[in-house]
């Protein structure tokens, strides 16, 4: 598990301290490559009252995730300058005005990037809190983090025990969990790019990986075939780019393709992509095949009966860099763009803080 806190001071310490009021998090205007700083404020205000037949939920832990950087742009869906962001958060009822939500219930709801939220019912999740279980898992493996990775692998891959497996930017949230949950499911060969050799050790260290290349060390055909001399027969891509050309030459006939992101294009939009060998698709009987795991929100429960023995048990351990005050959530997004995180990145309210 990465260390709580800024982990190598690679998020700056600087932001709004707040004090007896609400906090929320705004797009100012569109990039064009990296966001910095610039491109968000944080705004300050009364702390909400719920109306009739609603809650109010004071945020404990926000997850900042790839998919925010999407919606920076302007695209269907994305986000609304000059409007509170979205992102899934972990809360507390602090006041309650509908008898389906109770003062000090545990919650997950999607108005996040910001400290209070005024909630129905219908919009939240009550967390089922499982003892010895901590809260950040529901952010991770337990949150859309690991339902990503357990879909990916058992309904779309639809992964079989001693199948060989390549994951691209399996340092990350979702690299880390597909890792764990292939070990767990029975897994061969389990092959990751990362993008330094201190997050390839700990891949190979903590997570069960086999091999683990860095993809600045040169060609990704070049390491993936070092790395998997026989090929593979899944590849779960949170990349694009080159990294998908390599994985569509190393997989064995009927090999599957899992599009979990596209992590190479998020910030170059307009730089020319490698284009893989479409003939190889045809020829292998490959099938590649994207998803949203909001389309898949019935497998939550069956998330919770494999994962949340393992996590008792100890066999599956949390991922985590854990980044603590909200007035640091644009930093851990940043960093976290730029790689500077292992795992899943959360940002912890300050009063969650452990001594």
């Amino acid at each position: 598990m990465s260390p709580t806190g800024c982990p190598g001071g690679a998020f700056p310490l600087y932001g709004p301290v707040m004090n007896d009021t609400a906090l929320t998090v705004h797009q100012t205007a569109r990039p064009h490559g990296f966001p910095t700083a610039e491109h968000f404020t944080f705004a300050e205000s009364a702390i909400p009252e719920p109306a009739a037949g609603s809650a109010l939920v004071e945020n404990l832990y926000w997850s900042v995730d790839p998919y925010h950087r999407e919606m920076m742009d302007d695209v269907p869906g994305g986000f609304t300058l000059g409007a509170p962001l979205e992102g899934r958060t972990v809360g507390r009822v602090t006041a309650s005005r509908t008898p389906r939500l109770a003062e000090g219930d545990i919650v997950f709801h999607r108005q996040g990037w910001r400290t209070h939220a005024v909630v129905t019912p219908e919009e939240v999740r009550r967390l089922p809190l499982f003892d010895g279980v901590p809260l950040t898992a529901y952010l991770g493996v337990l949150g859309g983090t690991g339902l990503t990775a357990y879909v990916g692998l058992t309904r779309i891959a639809r992964l079989r025990e001693g199948e060989d497996l390549f994951v691209s930017a399996a340092a990350g949230g979702v690299g880390t969990a597909t890792g764990r949950f292939a070990r767990l499911l029975g897994a061969g060969l389990l092959v990751g790019s990362a993008g330094s050799a201190a997050k390839a050790d700990h891949l190979l260290r903590e997570v069960g990986y086999d091999a683990v290349f860095d993809y600045h060390d040169g060609p990704a055909a070049d390491l993936l075939a070092k790395a998997a001399p026989n090929g593979v027969d899944v590849f779960v891509d949170n990349v694009g780019g080159e990294q998908l050309a390599a994985a569509v030459g190393a997989l064995r006939p009927f090999g599957r393709i899992v599009r979990v992101g596209t992590i190479s294009q998020y910030n170059t939009p307009d730089a020319p992509q490698p284009r893989f060998d479409h003939a190889a698709v045809v020829e292998k009987s490959l099938r590649m095949e994207g998803f949203l795991v909001s389309n898949h929100r019935e497998v939550q429960e069956e998330l919770y009966e494999f994962a949340v023995p393992h996590l008792r048990s100890g066999r599956l351990a949390l991922d985590e860099t854990v980044v603590d005050g909200f007035e640091h959530i644009v930093d851990a997004f940043l960093g976290m763009l730029r790689g500077r995180n292992t795992g899943k990145i959360i940002v912890r309210d300050h009063t969650q803080a452990r001594p």
